[in-house]
């Protein structure tokens, strides 16, 4: 570890912090239908929408209504993308002349890039034409990320409404986050990334000449405007198949830092609009302290572990850092701060190869997207998977006081509970259970490139990849087969809807109660002791889930790893 390191991870919280307020106030204003500076120039654009599709965006829609809409969109998006796939060789912007997408892997790239997941199993430069690239996939990286972030916002009513049969209209939802929010800031990203040397084109290639002279065929394409919304709706799926780690798709120690802060910048800046929304923002900010405790202690783990090395190799007098897997540019306090953020939010974007991680290194990834991917987490997935562990929080403590629970004023009742625990107990059953298979039987067994306990970390963080929809991997895994990606197809399906759902319910329910003013028996949910259970309820519901897990896969990799030093 160096001085340089930490510099960098300080500065990279510092930043973010600095960014929480605006961003929650910017979102806030979406979150009440307010006008923005951008309304004099996109206002029109929305009305004219709302007039075409027939829209009443003041309609209250309920749970029910506000969820049925929202799978339905969702549904017709994946139906649309999986045609796009199958239909590629007869599309136009295919300059490269590439084929049809098979079945078994359109089937898992429209649910993967439908659940806001992005887990690739091809080649995007060698796969995707250009016209797939930004019509069937890149338009799912500005509506997933609206769906997360318009769900977020309805939850945040069910807290805030007071006697309430709606939870707001989802089309006004989705129809403003996109254009008022996420489109306005990849426009600016895009020319960024365009000036930092991200290719933005439509030519399928270049021919360039090698320092030994050698012709030489690089691939290129609309890079850059995927880029941006690639990160800032922690999205993941790269133009490239090395991801962020493609000079073309992150050239620079900048573009490097401007990325980790677009995956983070809506997640906390949600924790922001959370408190403005109930009528207190120190609600938000013990929220974010939370998710800051974590992320810090995952990233200094991750950061420590990767700068000591392999005990193998130092045992081989091969000492320093492991820099296995990592770009040079990057190094590795840059790439283990990326893979924090990486898997702490649902993005899955990589600039380093987490196969490559030691043990221990490459288990707090994991442990991120075991946990639900809610330190910090996705856009709007983070924050309402972090208020259902506030519900069952307040829960322990209203037990621990004698009183109902209550939480920014409403109570906390075993409809609320159920709902809650129903929402964080599909991870752990889906991931597990797929895991189980998949561990088992031939067709399983064939996908591991390493075999042990090495082998069964990649087989368990793809699912637990697949679930938590974040998308990355530890590309030690054949998943490119009909059944990879047939069950990791569904996981992804399972693990985004399966969780909004009770969600939502738990949002028209509490939309639907009084304000109950606190009292002096109330349990305060706004200090370091409220922040401190926030933290433990998370770690051990979401860890000790998966305490199984972890010492069948990483642990015991982390032992081999010791024998083969000791022996």
């Amino acid at each position: 570890m160096t001085v340089q390191g930490w510099l960098l991870i300080a500065a990279f919280v510092g930043i973010l912090l600095a960014l929480t307020k605006p961003m929650g106030l910017w979102l806030f204003a979406l979150y009440e239908g307010r006008p923005t500076p951008l309304h004099v120039v996109l206002g029109p654009v929305e009305r004219s929408f709302y007039a075409l599709s027939g829209i009443k965006p003041d309609e209250d829609q309920s749970w029910r209504r506000y969820a049925v809409h929202m799978l339905v969109f969702n549904g017709a998006l994946l139906l649309l993308t999986y045609m796009l796939l199958r239909a590629q060789a007869l599309l136009p912007l295919n300059p490269q002349g590439l084929g049809a997408v098979s079945e078994h892997m359109a089937f898992n790239t429209a649910v993967s890039f439908t659940a806001n997941t992005n887990w690739q199993s091809y080649g995007g430069e060698s796969t995707m034409s250009n016209l797939s690239q930004m019509l069937a996939l890149t338009i799912h990286n500005f509506l997933s990320a609206a769906t997360g972030i318009a769900l977020a916002f309805a939850l945040f009513r069910g807290f805030a409404r007071r006697s309430a049969t709606g939870i707001g209209n989802f089309w006004a939802d989705m129809t403003r986050v996109t254009l008022y929010l996420l489109l306005p800031i990849c426009v600016v990203l895009t020319v960024f990334y365009i000036g930092s040397g991200v290719p933005q084109t439509l030519a399928g290639s270049v021919e360039v000449s090698t320092i030994e002279g050698i012709k030489q065929t690089l691939a290129l394409g609309p890079v850059a405007s995927q880029e941006a919304i690639k990160m800032l709706g922690t999205n993941g799926g790269g133009f490239f198949n090395a991801n962020s780690a493609h000079p073309f798709e992150n050239p620079t120690a900048l573009t490097n830092l401007v990325q980790m802060l677009s995956i983070f910048a809506i997640g906390v800046g949600l924790t922001y609009t959370f408190g403005k929304a109930v009528g207190n923002t120190r609600q938000g900010w013990a929220i974010l302290a939370a998710m800051m405790i974590m992320f810090l202690a995952g990233t200094t783990i991750t950061y420590w572990q990767e700068s000591a090395g392999n005990p193998v190799l130092h045992a081989l007098s091969v000492s320093g850092g492991n820099m296995e897997g990592k770009e040079v540019r990057f190094g590795i306090a840059a790439s283990s701060l990326f893979s924090v953020v990486t898997t702490a939010a649902s993005c899955g974007a990589v600039n380093a190869m987490h196969d490559s991680f030691t043990a221990l290194g490459g288990m707090i990834p994991l442990f991120n997207m075991q946990l639900g991917e809610v330190v910090i987490g996705g856009v709007g997935a983070g924050i309402y998977g972090f208020l259902l562990f506030a519900i069952l929080a307040v829960f322990v403590a209203g037990l621990m006081v004698g009183r109902t629970p209550e939480y920014v004023g409403k109570k906390i009742e075993s409809r609320e509970v159920k709902l809650a625990v129903l929402a964080i107990a599909v991870l752990p059953l889906i991931i597990l259970g797929m895991t189980a298979i998949a561990s088992v039987i031939e067709l399983g067994l064939s996908g591991p490139l390493n075999k042990g306990p090495h082998g069964f970390s990649e087989i368990l963080y793809a699912f637990t990849s697949a679930v938590a929809n974040n998308g990355s991997a530890f590309a030690g895994l054949s998943a490119n087969t009909p059944f990879y990606n047939g069950m990791l197809g569904v996981a992804m399906w399972l693990g985004r809807f399966f969780i909004i759902i009770p969600m939502l319910a738990v949002a028209g329910s509490l939309a639907a109660k009084k304000y109950t003013p606190a009292t002096a028996g109330s349990f305060p949910t706004t200090g370091p002791l409220w922040t401190g259970l926030l933290v433990g309820i998370v770690l051990i519901v979401g860890g000790l889930t998966f305490l199984p897990s972890l010492a069948l896969g990483p642990i015991a990799d982390h032992l081999a790893m010791i024998r083969g030093q000791l022996f």
